[in-house]
């Protein structure tokens, strides 16, 4: 890719091929672009906090976002280790900073990195925010970006480090849990933070509170073991086995930059996504008393709006994108939010995914009821079985405006064999049928790739609703 290329934000911020779209040349673009913005929003009086995952170029590219902030007369904060994404959110916010940036891909590929835009409140940028940015990028195009080396930078103290960055961040969590449940129960937890930068702060958290913690797949590994590091059912196959070889009450698995989750129970059973919102929607509103309704995305379980509505609450839907649920939080004080792709955040805590403080409050509802399989099964007792099928398909680049005139604009539908109620077109295409199943279809926000969803009461079911969105475009 050459230097004059777009540089596009999706959902998760900017991401791209390492020695393709991601190099230095448009590293140092995209830190220029967040001076210019800083200076548009008249935001440069307090310093950007910077963060890197343990991916191949994240380390020192934090260096190269410094040494041109640096050159602004921006002045900015170096973790000095690598770093999960909640942990510069929080920091944003606890610190009272105008932004903070992590250089991360998340659960992408290893052949991808990116940068991640954080503003006020640790929140993820909103789009009005990544657009600007987006603007900015190409107005500079063919500019040459002036830098200034890390250590005149620090000369002119204008880059600093923070040497204990999860002191914070770890005494904030711990004083949301019932310490004393997970104390007297002692489990024996196998946690898999698939080669990524979640290691830390959930090791001391579940030390202190005495839980016996083993680790797998926990060496910095650029190529994440030959998997993307997303804790899926399929990528978790050795924690699976291992957890029941070994006799452990509970596997953990975060993705890359420690924003998703997984779970494994004492069988190794896999635990989705969208069960871990379930059991801990109805946990934390059933048994810890925090009222409120719940958030979810377009192409998150309906489980969740049977829970609500059992406690008189409301359900509320938004588009894809962690920036909708915590708005959406906040705007109905709800109690949780979270999407089917393994991030959720709790109300009180960050304005984004943390799975970190999620794994800590499953942990303690494991150990104040039992088995998580067992509630599973009372919730699908009393809620109905929902199973979701996805499929990703990949696309050659150049189909991508066809497909989306016939989405978005013919608004083309497949034949179904089922009842329509709805067709919702807030984000992608999202069919309702009658019997409360769904089938939503979209471009991925963070990846080159058409992404399927349908849940029904059966997989197969589910999986009938795919094949008819597949003929009709082809892939």
């Amino acid at each position: 890719m050459s230097k004059q290329q777009k540089i596009e934000f999706g959902t998760g911020g900017w991401r791209g091929i390492i020695g393709d779209d991601f190099i230095k040349a448009n590293v140092q673009r995209v830190a220029y672009a967040v001076c210019r913005l800083a200076r548009e929003e008249g935001k440069t009086d307090q310093p950007i906090v910077i963060g890197y995952d343990r991916r191949f170029l994240s380390e020192i590219s934090s260096r190269w976002i410094a040494e041109v902030l640096a050159a602004q007369g921006i002045a900015s904060i170096l973790v000095n280790r690598s770093t999960p994404t909640p942990l510069i959110m929080f920091l944003t916010e606890h610190h009272k900073l105008h932004y903070g940036l992590e250089v991360t891909a998340s659960h992408n590929p290893s052949a991808y990195n990116g940068i991640k835009l954080i503003v006020e409140e640790g929140r993820d940028a909103p789009l009005e925010t990544t657009a600007r940015m987006e603007a900015l990028l190409a107005e500079d195009a063919d500019l040459d970006i002036p830098t200034l080396s890390i250590k005149e930078g620090e000369e002119k103290g204008l880059v600093s480090y923070m040497h204990a960055p999860f002191n914070d961040f770890i005494d904030h969590i711990l004083s949301k849990l019932n310490q004393s449940v997970i104390k007297e129960r002692g489990l024996r937890i196998l946690f898999d933070p698939m080669h990524g930068s979640g290691i830390y702060p959930i090791t001391v958290i579940l030390q202190t509170l005495r839980c016996t913690v083993d680790l797998i797949n926990d060496n910095k590994d650029a190529y994440f073991g030959g998997g993307i590091p997303a804790p899926t059912e399929s990528r978790l196959y050795d924690l699976r086995n291992h957890v029941v070889a070994g006799g452990y009450d509970l596997g953990i698995a975060f993705d890359g930059d420690g924003d998703r989750l997984g779970i494994v129970d004492e069988n190794g059973n896999y635990i989705d996504a969208n069960q871990i919102l379930c059991l801990l929607y109805y946990y934390l509103h059933a048994h810890k008393g925090w009222k409120g309704p719940v958030v979810r995305n377009l192409a998150t379980t309906h489980m969740l709006d049977k829970i609500a509505a059992s406690f008189g609450e409301e359900c509320h839907e938004v588009p894809i994108g962690f920036k909708y649920i915590s708005a959406g939080i906040d705007q109905y004080d709800a109690v949780l939010g979270g999407e089917s792709s393994g991030g959720l955040t709790v109300r009180g805590h960050i304005h984004g995914k943390d799975s970190i403080y999620a794994a800590s409050l499953f942990i303690e509802m494991v150990c104040a009821l039992g088995s998580p399989t067992k509630m599973l099964r009372e919730l699908e007792d009393r809620f109905g079985t929902h199973e979701m099928v996805e499929a990703n398909l990949e696309f050659p680049a150049e189909r991508k405006p066809e497909i989306q005139k016939t989405l978005m604009v013919d608004k083309k539908l497949p034949d179904f064999d089922a009842d329509v109620v709805r067709v919702s077109y807030e984000d992608g295409c999202k069919v309702y049928f009658s019997d409360d199943s769904f089938v939503i279809c979209r471009f991925s926000g963070t990846e080159p790739l058409l992404r399927i969803f349908a849940e029904a009461s059966d997989a197969a079911r589910a999986a009938a609703y795919i094949t008819p969105f597949r003929k009709l475009l082809d892939i």
